[in-house]
């Protein structure tokens, strides 16, 4: 999923990177990167870590020049652990430098690869960043402009993906025809703010220009912003977990503000509540569904469970064990608010159910006398083949289990998940128009071994 962000800003680049990508560090833990260009050469400073762990004012004092791109990276566990997988990716060739950092699970990502690796290219990370930087190179390399090496890659990926380059001096952005992954530009009175969401324009006061159409290609300079349409889709797959889980609440994504969806979400849990004493969220990616549960239930809006604020995402922690051993770290019963209640949790999503049934037993520990599970998606029963990393089908915990399955084995009192009905009105978007891949088992695309039936056609636009 990552987080990335290209800016132009006639006073550097380097600081105002910095903090979109702050806005930005839920969606990537694991590295973050930052190149600049200056005109003639790149500046490019990148590690292993949350970026508070990897830069610091003296790295970002050295990293000068009006255009530059940045990333905090989450990788899926076959990439995971590779430093030289770390982006933005810095190139030279023919007279040409690129520098690039994309957020991309490619369908046809071999078939690519072993393309590119048979006209000699020899590629030294397992990124989709390096594929699509060796096909815009090998554009250019064959004389087509700058602008047409981007369009007649897009052309060829098949998948989920967004991305900025620099090339030559010159940002460009680019974004899947589907819309699976998330893009927005703004404007400052300086320059130019590409990024995955509108909450990293907002900590630069820029802006909001408009979300990049899926399957379109931005050239950003100091003068402004062009826009060129490569590919056009019957029917958008924007995520569907996006809106549940992965966003920010407080961005606004393809004209939907998250936490107004969450609070609707909440909203239609409500509607057979069970007596209880009070309504907690588990913090935080709760709390807007747990605020809409209360309001529509009429029953009190209680914190039963308060969150370490040090500890990050547990949901995107590189390993099982890591992600077991960081629950009780990162959230704490409030014992007189649990003891002797009956307490409605409300959470966004059931993955495993190991965290699930941790939390449950927790509050039960410290005198809960039921505990309620409201969960603000459809149950999760396939992979994810876009960028979220979530299990295979006999890790995930709805895969051939029922919904009372399910609550005996996390051991809450009851269990509700939302209806696909009303995620997909609380979202407001068309059913057509989502990806629910993981709670259907359909998919947008052609994936081999799995549902195809609602694929999408995809056109290029001459």
């Amino acid at each position: 999923m990552s987080g990335i962000a290209g800016i132009v800003d006639s006073r550097g680049v380097a600081y105002p990177l910095y903090y979109a990508l702050h806005a930005l560090q839920h969606r990537g833990q694991e590295a973050a990167g930052i190149s600049t260009f200056d005109g003639q050469t790149f500046s490019t400073h990148k590690g292993p870590g949350q970026l508070s762990e990897v830069f610091s004012e003296e790295v970002l004092h050295g990293l000068s020049g009006n255009v530059g791109v940045g990333q905090v990276l989450y990788t899926q566990k076959a990439h995971r652990g590779r430093q030289e997988n770390i982006q933005p990716l810095n190139f030279t060739f023919k007279n040409h430098q690129l520098s690039i950092t994309v957020s991309a699970a490619l369908i046809n990502r071999e078939t690519l690869r072993n393309e590119y690796e048979n006209k000699g290219h020899i590629f030294s990370t397992t990124t989709n960043a390096e594929l699509i930087a060796a096909m815009i190179a090998h554009e250019l390399i064959a004389d087509d402009s700058a602008e047409d090496a981007f369009v007649n890659a897009m052309v060829r990926l098949s998948g989920a993906y967004a991305g900025v380059a620099i090339l030559d001096g010159v940002l460009y952005a680019f974004r899947d025809p589907l819309g699976t992954k998330p893009l927005c530009f703004g404007k400052t009175d300086r320059g130019y703010v590409v990024v995955s969401e509108s909450v990293g324009l907002d900590i630069l006061s820029a802006s909001f220009e408009g979300d990049v159409i899926p399957g379109e290609l931005l050239t950003i300079t100091g003068d402004g912003v062009s826009h060129r349409q490569v590919l056009v889709s019957d029917h958008k797959a924007y995520c569907a977990f996006e809106y549940v889980y992965l966003a920010r609440p407080d961005s606004v994504i393809d004209g939907v503000l998250v936490y107004d969806a969450r609070r609707k979400i909440g909203a239609s849990l409500a509607k057979n509540p069970p007596k209880a004493d009070l309504v907690s969220p588990v913090p935080d990616s709760g709390t807007a569904f747990a605020t809409g549960y209360a309001s529509s239930s009429g029953i009190p809006y209680i914190e039963g469970l308060l969150k370490n604020r040090y500890v990050g995402r547990t949901f995107i922690m590189p390993a099982q064990a890591l992600r077991e051993d960081a629950v009780r770290m990162k959230m704490n019963p409030v014992r007189r608010h649990v003891t002797g209640k009956s307490v409605i949790l409300v959470d966004d999503s059931i993955v495993r159910g190991t965290t699930s049934l941790r939390i449950v037993d927790m509050v039960r520990d410290f005198g809960a006398v039921e505990v309620h599970l409201r969960v603000g998606s459809t149950p999760i029963v396939a992979p994810c083949y876009f960028g979220v990393d979530l299990p295979t089908r006999e890790e995930l915990i709805a895969t051939g289990r029922d919904v009372e399955s399910i609550r005996e084995k996390i051991h809450a009192t009851s269990l509700e998940y939302v209806s696909t009905e009303d995620l997909v009105a609380s979202i407001g978007i068309p059913a057509e128009d989502l990806c629910m891949g993981c709670s259907g088992g359909k998919f947008p695309l052609d994936i081999p071994g799995e549902c195809s039936c609602s694929c999408r056609k995809i056109t290029p636009v001459k």
